[in-house]
């Protein structure tokens, strides 16, 4: 049975993509970052949240991966993507359907 774990901008699934669907697989994760486009991603940023998710699949080797260790994975990887935001390295999308600013309100050079 597939297993997924979703947060605000990070969906994760017991599954690997074949053919643009998703397959159960029980032994593989994939990873689905900012499905509603909120941000404006970069290579480096992008980079960041695979080493974060792949050294998280790691840690948690030979565990039972159920729904709640998905969710902590979910969870630490929204936390680095706040923080690549805080750092600059993530931007908002201004084209985004919706501007709820969900990681809080962009600084200007004003703020700092």
């Amino acid at each position: 049975m597939l297993i997924k774990s979703t947060t605000r901008h990070v969906r994760i699934f017991t599954a690997d993509i074949i053919n643009s669907e998703l397959k159960f697989d029980p032994n593989k994760l994939t990873i689905d970052v900012d499905p509603d486009n909120e941000f404006l991603w970069n290579e480096e940023s992008l980079q960041k949240i695979n080493e974060k998710f792949n050294s998280l699949v790691k840690e948690r080797d030979g565990k039972n991966l159920d729904d709640y260790e998905l969710r902590k994975i979910g969870s630490e990887i929204e936390g680095l993507i706040k923080v690549l935001l805080q750092q600059g390295l993530l931007s908002y999308n201004p084209e985004c359907r919706v501007m709820n600013y969900s990681m809080g309100l962009p600084k200007t050079k004003e703020q700092l």
